[in-house]
């Protein structure tokens, strides 16, 4: 008897180091390149957290909780000198959050605006399906690499932190992004056929030197959500804030790549989501929400925060998107 081959899984494996973009983003790279223990050299005050350099260093660290780096020791991971120049920029990044962020604990009146779905709204995903080019579409793709090859595992993070029907229920979602146990369907794993099937290398960070900071601040807020348990009500927040404008966005990138001529096997990734996800933000708001703030009231701002600042990250790449492509420019920091 014959056996099917398995098809390799090109998302899998280690990515190499990306290349500095400054001083704070080089002395993490260098760092990694010696062997665990060494200390971090000293590196300047963060001038902008949200900036190319304090979020490819704060990317850098927080991959070594994910797949690590090729040729990096993985000891490095939970080593005291760099996750001490790592909680720096992060106090950075969370205060530039919470800056731009409005307070607030009303959680519903928070989601409200993300149930409205208004057809005259100018984001990137109505550019692409009116009239983006294949240009346009391929470099959202790449900017989306950052998260979609790695999608669901910061939301991971979350679960030992809850208890209850919030943390089954969450579980539950986190099944569907998983490919409710067969391989093929992963999401990662359908965001890397996407990306091959549009030209594109779906291998693992492949990327990542391209992708600017505006991008990497998204999967940046998811990590350090996720990993703090402090921050777990924010997680919750941000991650019922992604779920609920899914199902729009999924609905019109699938129609962008059927205008463009893209074959079925594009299409999968984004049909998968219109359909789960808008199952996914009812189990999320009424579910993990609900349960988890009848357990921790206290929680609600948190929550709120989380929202805000997905919706604000969320804003400032679609702004950087449309205002390159509008005056006919990369979007990244070099075409792909």
């Amino acid at each position: 008897m014959t056996s099917t081959p398995v098809r390799p899984d090109r998302t899998h494996g280690s990515a190499r180091l990306p290349a500095p973009r400054g001083p704070l983003s080089a002395a993490v790279v260098t760092t990694l390149g010696a062997p665990p223990g060494t200390a971090p050299p000293s590196v300047p005050r963060v001038a902008d957290p949200l900036g190319e350099d304090a979020q490819l260093a704060l990317y850098t660290c927080y991959e070594l909780h994910y797949r690590g780096f090729a040729g990096v020791d993985p000891e490095w991971e939970w080593d005291v000198g760099l996750l001490g120049l790592r909680r720096t920029l992060e106090r950075g990044f969370l205060d530039a959050l919470r800056g731009n962020v409005p307070d607030g604990v009303d959680v519903e009146a928070a989601l409200a605006p993300l149930l409205v779905v208004d057809p005259a709204a100018r984001g990137p995903s109505h550019h692409l399906a009116r009239e983006g080019s294949w240009r346009e579409l391929r470099e959202f793709l790449v900017h989306r690499s950052a998260y979609h090859l790695k999608e669901a595992d910061p939301h991971a993070f979350v679960i030992p932190r809850l208890e209850g029907q919030a943390k089954a229920s969450l579980v539950a979602v986190e099944y569907d992004e998983y490919g409710g146990g067969r391989a093929a369907r992963v999401h990662a794993r359908l965001f890397a056929d996407l990306m091959e099937a549009t030209g594109l290398d779906g291998s693992y960070l492949r990327y990542l030197d391209l992708v600017p900071a505006v991008s990497l601040a998204i999967v940046n807020m998811m990590s350090l959500f996720g990993l703090h348990r402090a921050l777990r009500g924010a997680m919750v927040g941000h991650f019922a804030a992604a779920e609920i404008s899914t199902p729009p966005s999924a609905r019109r990138m699938a129609a962008a790549l059927a205008r463009l001529g893209a074959d079925e096997r594009a299409l999968v990734f984004y049909t998968e989501h219109i359909e789960a996800d808008a199952v996914h933000e009812q189990v999320l708001r009424h579910d993990v929400i609900g349960d988890l703030l009848a357990r921790e009231p206290d929680l609600a701002g948190d929550v709120v925060f989380g929202i805000g600042a997905t919706e604000w990250l969320e804003d400032r790449l679609g702004a950087h998107l449309l205002d390159r492509w509008r005056e006919g420019e990369c979007s990244l920091l070099a075409p792909p």
